[in-house]
């Protein structure tokens, strides 16, 4: 895989043609941190930001507003809490647990990008962590996306990643293994 065929601005395109007119929401590169700010009355569209233009980045932060409810997209980073690197074992357990989904959709996409997926515990300064239980659970999670469908907004985006970078709209489980994150 030639990995000069990621390019972040392909995927603002691609991101912004699915959901910008249906949805009002337009993915941004962003500078240090990610970031998801809905509409306001000096924003006039939600807007997705993400890190230093990192591709990674722009996948990861796709995943948490594909899955996000309608309720969440009004609320700033859609409600959810963020402790910094350096995160105790409680803390970081509880990260783990709400990036579950989206760490397996960003896989989802990532694969149908033909782009490597590596998991993020996020946690660098912090106590080391049990990372093979969390990729467990990604990978379980994967397998339910398969087994049950994926969202209907990721559902579009995959489908379009798929399109541009020439990958199979099938989507199997067999495709992914915990021993490639």
């Amino acid at each position: 895989m030639d990995e000069n065929i990621h390019h972040y601005n392909d995927l603002i395109k691609i991101f912004n043609d699915c959901f910008f007119e249906s949805h009002n929401t337009r993915l941004v590169r962003g500078s240090d941190e990610p970031l998801y700010l809905p509409k306001d009355e000096n924003r006039p569209h939600n807007e997705i930001y993400f890190a230093h233009g990192f591709f990674a980045s722009a996948l990861h932060e796709s995943a948490h507003w594909l899955i996000a409810g309608e309720k969440r997209r009004q609320l700033i980073d859609f409600g959810y809490w963020y402790s910094p690197d350096g995160r105790t074992n409680e803390q970081q357990t509880l990260f783990q647990s709400v990036e579950i989904k989206p760490q397996a959709l960003e896989w989802i996409l990532s694969k149908a990008a033909s782009f490597p997926f590596r998991i993020s515990v996020d946690n660098l300064n912090g106590p080391e962590s049990d990372t093979l239980v969390f990729k467990r659970n990604v990978y379980n999670q994967v397998k339910t996306y398969c087994e049950q469908g994926l969202p209907s907004r990721a559902k579009i985006l995959r489908l379009a990643l798929c399109s541009f970078y020439g990958t199979s709209v099938d989507f199997n489980i067999s495709d992914f293994a915990i021993e490639t994150m």
